[in-house]
């Protein structure tokens, strides 16, 4: 198949040096037509004349960019639903990369995260039990977009040793190195941990240094959801991955990186200087999303699959023991305090004697039930079987402006952390690629070309997704035809599920799998490999 984007402005790496004058390696943002044949592209340059046959799409004052990837999905199961194709192609997406937070259906037989996840990633409807490599081909020539994935360390974990929290053994140790390095050999991009889930919080230092043992040799990437939580605490998640890197060599990734800037910024630069850079990735949304049993539970009652919550709040006394634990969990936390229920908002409820409560706050949710909102947060995660999603609300909303300096670090990738679960999910789902370009691809924030480097080629190059997130010559064709006058988020809070506006032509190698803001019902996406 032969395309032609013709009259648009090239973002990026612009062109060859035979094509456009300029050195190879320059950004810019100048006039050209992109000539792409197969899955690559072929010439670009001004006033390229259309082969005989060549589909044709008037780019007009719009602009090309790379495709976008993100870099923190949680849609690989729910990536073969429509809804959800249309959802990321309209912000430009074109690649995810998944097995987010330690959780993830292989290499495991997909029971566990189906069962633990299932209110963030959603069952995988196609997944056999047969590992990494029988994962990724359930994304070859069945889905418009590219899916890449992580070996997920808690899955792994889980594989072997069960959710006790004691430590591994030497044998088990053993097994845990041997299923990462056949994830990577199969092609995972790397090892993600989520070191607040059960039974990733078990996992300490030593552990995750011998299975990182395993990812550097292979040059891929650490991928990490810190331990401990985020926040004023990032500095000790990050100073354990300092610890990891320097013990193995390995390539580190901080997962949804959530700090005050300062802090943020001012540790990643120490990093730096010893010897330890990481890139991360971060949403432009000041709230977080996460599953309810975390956030409230000790985690011997929040294991997956179990009825230990229903066991320990039957009686009175077991009642006002969780209660009193509840309690002490929220009201101990910086981002929550006295005003929790509040900031605590019902995103995915499966109980349908709760559905109406989804899109309130614990707090109004207690009081249309008569009821109070620990009570409420346990009977509900009872009924539900503890697949209950929240949005959480934080004290101290940062703006644009203040979030730019971190955006701006090399290292920044764009990743949604997007969650297609449910009826009232978080707005970042829908919107976080056109959000970043609405807000930040302007003067004085990041500009274009550098909104296309943190957008797609970092992330591309950290996660080694092979010769795309460029448009150049040689490159995959994964593009994007962006209207810079148009492109904005419609997704809120109170309307998550609004689709994003002034994305309406993108092609997945080559092909056009959204045309006019429709999808063409084309399926060229890859479950993408490693490329070393």
């Amino acid at each position: 198949m032969t395309v032609l984007l013709r009259g648009g402005s090239v973002v990026g790496v612009v062109g060859t040096a035979a094509d456009s004058g300029a050195a190879p390696g320059v950004e810019d943002v100048e006039r050209a037509d992109v000539l792409v044949e197969g899955d690559r592209i072929v010439r670009v340059a001004p006033d390229i004349t259309a082969p005989p046959g060549a589909t044709v799409v008037d780019c007009g004052e719009r602009l090309v960019l790379p495709g976008f990837v993100d870099a923190h999905s949680h849609a690989g199961s729910l990536v073969f639903e429509p809804e959800v194709q249309l959802a990321l192609l309209r912000q430009g997406v074109t690649t995810i990369v998944t097995g987010q937070d330690g959780v993830g259906p292989a290499p495991g037989g997909g029971a566990f995260a189906d069962t633990y996840f299932a209110a963030i990633d959603g069952p995988h409807p196609h997944y056999d039990g047969s590992g990494i490599a029988g994962l990724l081909a359930t994304y070859d020539g069945t889905t418009p977009l590219n899916v890449a994935t992580l070996v997920p360390a808690g899955t792994v974990r889980h594989e072997v040793h069960g959710d006790d929290p004691g430590p591994v053994t030497p044998q088990e140790r053993r097994a845990m190195r041997t299923m990462v390095r056949d994830g990577l050999h199969a092609g995972a991009v790397g090892l993600a941990t989520g070191l607040d889930y059960v039974p990733g919080l078990y996992a300490d230092t030593a552990e995750l240094t011998a299975l990182c043992i395993e990812v550097a040799d292979a040059d891929a990437l650490y991928v990490s959801h810190m331990r401990g939580g985020y926040e004023t605490n990032a500095r000790a998640g990050l100073d354990e991955i300092a610890e990891i890197v320097r013990a193995t060599g390995v390539r580190a990734h901080v997962s949804h990186l959530h700090a005050p800037v300062e802090l943020a910024v001012e540790a990643l630069a120490d990093l730096e200087r010893s010897g330890a850079p990481m890139s991360f990735d971060a949403y432009p949304y000041s709230r977080g999303c996460t599953i309810l049993s975390m956030l409230l539970l000790p985690a011997d009652l929040a294991r997956p699959g179990t009825t230990d919550l229903a066991a320990a709040i039957a009686d009175e006394d077991g009642r006002a023991r969780v209660r009193g634990a509840v309690l002490g969990r929220v009201l101990g936390r910086a981002d929550l305090g006295t005003g929790w229920a509040e900031q605590i908002t019902l995103s995915h409820v499966p109980a349908p004697e709760f559905h109406a409560l989804q899109g309130r706050t614990l707090a109004e949710a207690a009081e249309l039930t008569g009821t109070d909102p620990v009570d409420l947060a346990l009977d509900v995660l009872v009924d539900s079987a503890l697949q209950v999603t929240v949005v959480m609300r934080v004290p101290h909303p940062r703006t644009a402006d203040e979030l730019t300096p971190l955006f701006r670090l090399p290292g920044h990738t764009a990743g949604s952390d997007g969650i297609f679960v449910g009826t009232h999910p978080h707005p970042r789902a829908y919107g976080t690629f056109a959000r970043y370009l609405e807000e930040y691809a302007v003067p004085g924030r990041l500009g274009w070309a550098e909104v296309a480097r943190h957008l797609a080629t970092t992330a591309v190059e950290r996660h080694r997704l092979g010769a795309r997130g460029t448009v150049t010559a040689g490159a995959v064709a994964d593009l994007v035809v962006v209207d810079p006058e148009r492109v904005a988020a419609r997704s809120t809070y109170a309307h998550p599920m609004q689709l994003a506006e002034g994305i309406d032509d993108v092609l997945v190698a080559g092909v056009p799998v959204l045309r006019d803001g429709a999808l063409t019902h084309e399926t060229p996406g890859q479950g993408l490999r490693r490329v070393s």
